[in-house]
């Protein structure tokens, strides 16, 4: 991780709950000294007591990058604090969901570079993937150093627009849920044959995790590893006839659920 300018300046960490305790750990072990972070929160756990971070103290007068790590709803109260900071040479990255960067400038000011993102849970093991866009104030270098930063979570991507962000939320920030559910619904389908619970979790678990893997590190698309594990007319292609169902198959849900959340993380950015 580059910290030159952090390192110089300070970088400060508004709230500290799994998201940013997650990145915070993993700028630490890239290399980022205790010494140039300052954190806010109002209940610091016992690791983030441990690290050396400064906790809930005067911040620096003009650090590099502010990251806000906190719920939406104490945005209001937490925001506030940071507001002289604004229209500066300081950053604003906010992983906060359903904020759009209008709400940042109306708080801080419109010559504040902002850069809002969109990490999802996964990030809390470092294999997250996080979608950022800048403001009209956020340079290039604005964004590199965003990009560096968040890398200690997993992968990102900048998106073309801000409008892309809702769809974002359905697809990746929402979606460890879905697979969440597909592996619970796995495991009762394998009871259901006659599995016992523990063996049809682990079962369904693994089987998960490692298609996964075996998706992002191979070569071949998602469409041609199925089609690789689809023998004619075996046990594959038998449930694959009901899960393809172009009504109440897999495809029909999965754009009906990702729609659903694209809409309501629209309805949530508006207030």
């Amino acid at each position: 991780m580059t910290t030159g300018t952090i390192e110089t300046r300070g970088l400060v960490l508004l709230g500290c709950g799994k998201m940013g305790s997650a990145m915070l750990a993993g700028w630490l072990e890239g290399g980022l000294p205790a010494t140039s972070v300052w954190v806010l929160d109002p209940h610091p756990s016992d690791w983030l007591q441990g690290t050396g971070v400064h906790i809930n103290t005067d911040l620096p007068d003009n650090p590099a990058l502010v990251l806000v790590a906190v719920k939406p709803q104490m945005m209001g109260a937490a925001l506030p604090k940071l507001q002289a900071l604004g229209n500066g040479e300081t950053l604003f990255v906010s992983v906060a969901a359903g904020t759009p960067i209008a709400s940042f400038e109306a708080m801080l000011g419109a010559d504040t570079p902002i850069v809002r993102a969109m990490p999802n849970t996964p990030a809390a093991i470092g294999q997250g993937i996080t979608a950022l866009i800048g403001n009209a104030k956020t340079s290039d270098a604005n964004l590199a150093m965003t990009e560096d930063l968040l890398s200690a979570i997993g992968q990102t991507v900048r998106l073309d627009s801000e409008a892309q962000m809702d769809a974002v939320t359905g697809v990746s920030g929402s979606g460890p849920a879905y697979v969440f559910h597909l592996i619970e619904t796995l495991a009762a389908a394998g009871e259901a044959q006659g599995l016992p619970a523990a063996l049809a979790m682990q079962l369904a678990k693994a089987t998960v995790a490692g298609a996964g893997a075996l998706a992002a590190s191979s070569d071949d698309s998602p469409s041609q590893l199925r089609v690789n594990v689809t023998s004619p007319n075996g046990t594959t292609q038998a449930a694959l006839e009901v899960l393809m169902q172009p009504e109440g198959g897999f495809p029909d849900l999965l754009k009906q659920a990702v729609a659903a959340a694209t809409i309501r993380s629209e309805e949530l950015s508006r207030g």
